[in-house]
């Protein structure tokens, strides 16, 4: 594969990137990448990549005025600069504090806010019921406050139906 900026070399650095749900690529060679500012030997945190910090690492130093009101763990003390770098939160306290750049870390790794992982197979389907329980109380919730009483009817009883169904099988 050619490099896409010159179409001479063969690339050998392939740079990846999600944006808005479109897959961007790029191709580059050694000479092109650093002609483009791409250092490959500094160390880069994923969390520096999804929450844009290298963008500000470019910047000027960051004033007295912005150190002033950094984020910081009221617990631990950890920075938000110091989280960037680190890529480790400091305490329990820090998921609270930085709630808002561990959501966009989380969705931009996952594509979603919901971890999907192995289930073992005997409890798949109790697992699945249960997920598909509370996802319709959330809904009752919904419907409730939005006054549409008929639809959170029928989610009442399909959550009866759902919990009858599991408690037949458990009796089994």
């Amino acid at each position: 594969m050619k490099c896409e900026f010159c179409n001479k070399e063969n690339a050998s650095i392939h740079l990846t990137q999600v944006v808005n749900g479109e897959m961007k690529k790029l191709n580059l060679c050694q000479s092109c990448a650093k002609k483009n500012g791409i250092d490959l030997n500094s160390p880069i945190s994923i969390t520096d990549i999804l929450m844009g910090i290298e963008k500000q690492k470019k910047r000027d130093p960051v004033s007295n005025i912005e150190k002033q009101y950094e984020l910081t763990c009221k617990r631990c003390n950890l920075s938000r600069s110091e989280f960037s770098k680190k890529a480790r939160l400091g305490c329990p306290e820090c998921y609270k504090t930085f709630k808002v750049e561990l959501k966009s870390i989380t969705h931009a790794m996952h594509h979603s806010m919901n971890h999907i992982g192995k289930v073992p197979s005997k409890q798949e389907k109790s697992i699945k019921i249960s997920s598909k329980i509370n996802f319709l109380k959330k809904e009752i919730e919904k419907a409730v406050k939005n006054e549409d009483y008929e639809s959170a009817a029928k989610f009442r009883d399909e959550i009866k139906n759902l919990t009858n169904n599991t408690n037949e099988k458990v009796s089994d």
